[in-house]
């Protein structure tokens, strides 16, 4: 059997691609005809070519649909599917080729003798560390549906809380972005076709329409110069941060912001709990878990103090009292781990932890939303009542001495 990639018209007319398991390429054509789907195009896929096209490099899985794609592969092992058989029903279901296109070569290599995490192991892209090693873990126990289900639940609920996130920022950063071209585009194009014509009333101009006209006259003419800089800085800011020592600089301040800096820091908090009872509970040994972990946090500073915790978690120690020494996380998170280890419980102190910052994340994001988008508009307005006054002070003054 082998793999074809197709863009082929449905019976709307609309553009459909994927990827079709077939013996032949008359095969694979019949096979899109009998679904409804006539073929514009078909090339053959070799085993492990079509991921390093550029159609794929730069392209990955939506974590949601990778979640429910998790779920009913969890749901068909569960029913007692064979896995050959419920990887190709899941892979016929999904409508992103890249994720389709990987289901069908890991089935391949499960039909050729492979282990699931041997198989997934090939497209790091779509299946992070934390997806591998739970699932082998999953095969060795034999309990490698409910590993899926936990997996899948993980994943939603990640997916859930980042989009929660998006959408609390989208509207003031939309806000922003809009008001600020709007005052561009009056102080750069508007504004100085008015101050010309004030300057022919042929009389002292009061100080705020001086500032305007000033301000204007700047903008208009070295509007070029300000974007060079602003690129200039951009550049050198992503030099900085590109070196090692830069990046765990950067890395550290980012939690010292005034605001966002504790914001960030309880959301990492969050994600780093959630991942760790979610590995332990599925069986991954702790030493493993530290180190998943440590690469999916993205942040320097938090890595080195958690390759510490590794070092004294192999000499011996527990969870809780490294992480209290690494003086990175809040409090919390060790007093609770502690408890967690005393208890036998912890799996589910770490999960409590997760619920309780992502609470405390929505929470204050909420709030500092709902306190920015009213300031924004109070600024905006003062920006444009400055502006309308600095016009129309000078005619009342002229309209005051005609009288």
């Amino acid at each position: 059997m082998a793999l074809y990639e197709y863009t082929a018209l449905d019976a709307q007319g609309r553009q459909q691609r994927g990827v079709i398991e077939a013996s032949g390429q008359k095969v694979a054509s019949r096979k899109l005809r009998d679904q409804g789907l006539f073929p514009t195009k078909m090339a053959s896929v070799s085993a492990r070519g079509a991921s390093k096209k550029p159609g794929f490099v730069f392209r990955r899985v939506d974590a949601t649909a990778l979640g429910v794609a998790t779920r009913q592969l969890s749901t068909m092992l569960s029913a007692g599917m064979p896995l050959d058989e419920a990887l190709a029903t899941v892979a016929e279901q999904q409508e992103q080729p890249l994720l389709k296109t990987a289901l069908s070569r890991i089935r391949e290599d499960i039909l050729q003798g492979s282990a699931l995490h041997m198989a997934l192991q090939a497209h790091p892209r779509i299946f992070p560390p934390i997806y591998t090693n739970m699932v082998q873990v999953g095969e060795a126990s034999g309990t490698l549906d409910k590993v899926l289900m936990q997996l899948a639940e993980f994943m939603e609920d990640q997916a859930r809380f980042n989009a929660q996130l998006k959408a609390a920022l989208t509207y003031p950063l939309l806000m922003f972005l809009v008001g600020s071209s709007v005052l561009m585009f009056l102080m750069t194009f508007v504004v100085p076709k008015i101050t010309r014509m004030l300057e022919d009333l042929d009389q002292a101009l009061p100080l705020p329409t001086l500032l305007l006209m000033g301000l204007s006259g700047f903008l208009a003419d070295y509007w070029w110069l300000l974007l060079l800089l602003l690129i200039g800085a951009v550049y050198l800011f992503r030099r900085a941060i590109a070196s090692s020592r830069g990046r765990l600089w950067y890395d550290r301040q980012k939690f010292r912001l005034p605001l966002f800096g504790p914001l960030g820091l309880h959301n990492a908090t969050a994600r780093f709990a959630r991942t760790m009872a979610t590995l332990l509970r599925s069986g991954v040994p702790m030493l493993t878990a530290l180190e998943i972990v440590q690469g999916l946090l993205g942040n320097r500073h938090m890595q080195q103090a958690l390759e510490t915790v590794r070092e004294k978690v192999t000499e011996g120690a527990g969870l809780a009292e490294p992480l209290r020494k690494a003086g990175v996380f809040p409090l919390m998170l060790p007093q609770m781990a502690a408890v967690g280890e005393r208890s036998g419980e912890l799996e589910g102190m770490l999960q409590k932890v997760a619920e309780i910052y992502e609470h405390q994340v929505q929470t204050k994001l909420s709030a500092m939303m709902a306190l920015l988008e009213p300031l924004m508009i109070l600024f905006m307005g003062t920006v444009v009542g400055f502006i309308v006054l600095a016009i129309l002070l000078p005619i009342f003054q002229a309209s005051q001495g005609m009288g």
